[in-house]
């Protein structure tokens, strides 16, 4: 593969190609293509069937590249929309009929070996079945029908100078086959005799099981494949194919695909948010869980933005769109995922070397086998030396070696996208199992993210709806579950709440923001306390607030006006998840900007043994870092966490909701997960 670094000029080009079978097709062709002059980097995976290729297209454009795939032997074309769902498919079919023909083939051999075992020797086998010409009926159409299409690759293959699994299948299949027919016409037609013997000797069964078991793991592979091109589906299902677009004063019904950004759309009640815009008209309330995690419907009036592939709840809004259909939402989501299976994990490397130069050294080693055994170990007996070089041929194949690791990225990314999870690259699935250090942040992470109000303790002359006006207005612009959850309140109470300006919200600590020409502070005693501001100690409701493991909420601006407590469960099965993590290896540290007593009891919910409460979780991961030496997992769910995030090995940023509505399996880890290594990829 080429390794230039691509200038800023680069231009992209994805191709699907069809005909690899193994690793060293893969290898061919970045050889080849690698070689072109204007190509700067090309990436072929075997599993997906696809190449990435970054080139300056002032040198060299994409009808060269092609060009030159297709001179190797392949099939090759632009990447298009719905072509490797439809491809999985067809390989699914195709390769479950072939499989289905050959077992039917091979039914009669196994049924004629039956003799040669003690368990089934007894077993009645009718004399057709050991009629060498009968099973020459049944081993030709398998042989050259079944086999036709390895044929036809391995002589691509070796036309173009290379060497591929075909090679081997066919070299193996084919030694059986022709060494069964020569014998066959130079004995006269001896039958096939149960205990072998001189003449006694066809392969015709090896030739018609060799190309079974490969069809068997054709259909295999395909419908792993299969099962990994339905997830990117179901996610290009939380997008609409049509959209209601007003122009002129009418309503026209248009293809998603075709709108353009600045254009206006309307969205009716119950329908999905077809494409990310603005909205300019209506009031109506948003589920975005499908996308963020996020279980509670936003609030969406004139100049809230909308993302495409949430659901509309009870008004029509009139949204001016932002992006058209390949900068949407979704489609960044698909492009993750898409861009995680097509990458290269690191280990892979390593297999497309060897295996690059494999089918060479394997023939060579068939042929060695054959000749020490003809020649030493059986002096004389050809079916013997042969026998053992077809097994040297088929049980090396290098299939399993170069399609183990892309395979794994394509299946695992894949059931995880559809269990709500999404890896920035697919090197991540390898960097995470050698976590040793997970660290957890506690509200919105290991809880529900969804606390609610429990209780308000105004300061004296105050009441608690004027608390809760003050809490709600300072904490109306953050994203925190806390905040959000005052606010929720106030507008459950239908309380009207003042404009906030200078909002600046502090990581693991709590909020600063103007209201009603006053600075209000919203957060926790050991950050206020740090600030100077003074909070009363010993309050009786506080403590009792404190021993229940309540999160509490100060809120005082130039005085203390009250606290407000809230309650935050645990995610159903996060006990039972930090349990495997630990029995696994891995050190879970529970992270918050909390109170101590809240984090001990929160941490003991969970079964997590270690806490630790700071105003910002980075320093606990670079602490643990440096302390074990282990690589650093840390798990968030807001942007309060991107710190950490950062300065992690692997950063894991958890949505706040129920498993997004695109599919329903149960799983432990909730919410729409994006994996990815932000020290190493920014």
């Amino acid at each position: 593969m080429s390794s230039t670094t691509p200038s800023l000029a680069s231009a992209q080009l994805t191709i699907d190609i069809t005909g690899m079978t193994c690793a060293a097709c893969a290898a061919r062709i970045e050889r080849a293509v690698g070689k072109l002059e204007g190509v700067e980097q090309v990436h072929v995976n075997l599993a997906l069937n696809r190449a990435s290729v970054t080139m300056d297209p002032v040198r060299t454009d994409g009808g060269t590249v092609i060009a030159r795939i297709e001179r190797l032997g392949f099939g090759a074309v632009p990447k298009r929309e719905g072509a490797r769902e439809r491809s999985a498919r067809e390989e699914v079919h195709a390769s479950r009929r072939a499989f289905l023909a050959g077992a039917g083939a091979l039914l009669p051999f196994l049924w004629a070996m039956a003799p040669h075992h003690a368990w089934t020797a007894a077993l009645w086998v009718p004399p057709l079945l050991l009629n060498p010409w009968f099973q020459l009926a049944l081993a030709t159409p398998v042989q050259f029908v079944l086999g036709g299409p390895f044929y036809i690759r391995a002589w691509k293959a070796l036309r173009a100078g290379g060497a591929s699994m075909d090679v081997l299948i066919v070299l193996g299949s084919s030694a059986a086959y022709l060494y069964s027919h020569y014998r066959l016409f130079h004995t006269g037609g001896m039958p096939v005799a149960h205990g072998g013997g001189e003449h006694g000797y066809y392969f015709f069964d090896t030739s018609v099981m060799i190309l079974t078991i490969v069809w068997l793991g054709k259909w295999l592979e395909a419908a792993a494949k299969r099962r990994t091109a339905d997830s990117i589906a179901l996610l290009r299902q939380l997008q609409p194919a049509e959209v209601t677009v007003l122009a002129e004063g009418r309503q026209i019904s248009r293809r998603v695909g075709e709108i353009a950004a600045g254009e206006t759309i309307l969205i009716r009640p119950g329908e999905k948010v077809p494409l990310d815009g603005t909205v300019l008209e209506g009031r109506s309330e948003v589920d975005e869980s499908a996308v963020t995690g996020e279980s509670i419907p936003m609030e969406k009036g004139a100049g809230a933005p909308v993302m495409a592939g949430t659901l509309n709840g009870s008004g029509a809004l009139t949204v001016q769109v932002t992006a058209p259909e390949s900068s949407s939402t979704v489609a960044r989501m698909v492009r993750m995922v898409e861009a995680a299976q097509e990458s290269r994990a690191p280990i892979q490397r390593l297999a497309d070397r060897v295996s690059g130069v494999f089918v060479p050294l394997i023939v060579l080693t068939a042929l060695l086998t054959f000749g020490w055994w003809y020649f030493q170990g059986e002096t004389g007996n050809a079916a013997g030396a042969l026998e053992k070089a077809i097994a040297v041929l088929l049980i090396a194949c290098p299939c399993a070696l170069g399609l183990a690791t892309p395979v794994s990225v394509l299946v695992g990314s894949g059931r995880a996208a559809q269990k709500g999870v999404l890896f920035k690259e697919g090197r991540t699935l390898e960097e995470l199992q050698g976590t040793g250090v997970l660290l957890l942040d506690k509200t919105g992470t290991l809880t529900a993210g969804k606390p609610r109000l429990s209780g308000l303790y105004p300061a004296p002359g105050m009441t608690q709806s004027s608390l809760l006006r003050l809490m709600a207005a300072a904490g109306q612009a953050s994203e925190h579950p806390l905040s959000r959850a005052v606010v929720r309140e106030a507008q459950r109470r239908s309380l009207a709440l003042p404009k906030a300006a200078a909002f600046e919200a502090v990581p693991g600590c709590g909020v600063r923001a103007e209201v009603d020409g006053c600075t209000v502070l919203l957060g926790s005693r050991r950050w206020l306390e740090s600030l100077g501001v003074p909070l009363p100690h010993g309050d009786a409701q506080e403590q009792q607030w404190l021993g229940e493991g309540r999160q509490l909420l100060y809120a005082p601006p130039g005085r203390w006006l009250g606290l407000a407590a809230l309650s935050d469960p645990l995610r159903p099965g996060a006990r039972s998840a930090v349990r495997q993590l630990e029995a696994a290896g891995v050190k879970v540290i529970l992270v918050t900007g909390d109170h101590e007593e809240a984090a001990r009891r929160t941490a003991g919910q969970a079964g997590s043994p270690w806490y630790a409460g700071m105003p910002g979780a980075e320093a606990g991961a670079c602490a643990a870092a440096a302390a074990g030496r282990a690589p650093v997992a840390v798990a968030g769910d807001g942007i309060n966490d991107a710190p950490a995030l950062a300065a992690a090995d692997t950063g894991l940023a958890v949505g706040g909701g129920p498993m997004p509505r695109w599919r329903r399996q149960a799983c432990t880890c909730t919410g729409a997960t994006w994996a990815g290594s932000p020290k190493r990829t920014g």
